[in-house]
């Protein structure tokens, strides 16, 4: 393995340590960009309105880099072949201390992460796991539909009403 040549090497890394955000905020991110070409990934990064995003793309930006000048890669057909998030150091958080009512005191855990982006020529070999949960889509404007194709029908007024509406008018 120590004779391992450039010429090997199918995917370029970088690594993002210590950074002040807590693992499930960035998770959301990679969860999104996982096994997509770096192009589409890029794009996805940079109009998501996810705070956890910049950090996420510097890195992968960082990554492309690598595979450019230290691997001489064609940076034009990257994947991100391999995307991970992990807890900090110390207990995975830092510890502040925030004042309570009587003298007392209350631990605010902040998280740290660490993130290792892998990028490839080949694109991934596993399938991505579509999962439930947040996502990180472009924000879209709604478009309007046009009021022109059918009028809106009134809605009635529940049953209950009618009856007791009935009910008044006869007494």
């Amino acid at each position: 393995m120590a004779e391992q040549t450039q010429e090997q090497r199918t995917e370029a890394v970088a690594h993002l340590k210590f950074a002040r955000m807590g693992p499930r905020k960035l998770r959301r991110v990679a969860d999104a960009i996982r096994g997509k070409s770096v192009k589409e990934a890029l794009v996805l990064l940079q109009f998501a309105g996810v705070f956890a995003a910049e950090p996420i793309e510097k890195l992968v930006r960082s990554a492309v880099a690598n595979a450019e000048n230290n691997h001489d890669m064609n940076t034009d057909e990257l994947y991100i072949t391999r995307i991970t998030v992990d807890g900090g150091p110390g207990g995975r958080f830092t510890k502040r201390l925030d004042p309570r009512a009587q003298g007392r005191a209350n631990f605010k855990r902040k998280r740290m992460s660490h993130v290792t982006v892998a990028v490839g020529e080949k694109p991934p070999v596993k399938k991505r796991k579509v999962r439930g949960g947040a996502s990180i889509g472009i924000k879209r404007a709604t478009a309007r539909k046009s009021t022109t194709a059918a009028a809106p029908a009134k809605k009635s007024a529940p049953r209950k009403r009618k009856a007791a509406a009935a009910a008044g008018a006869t007494e």
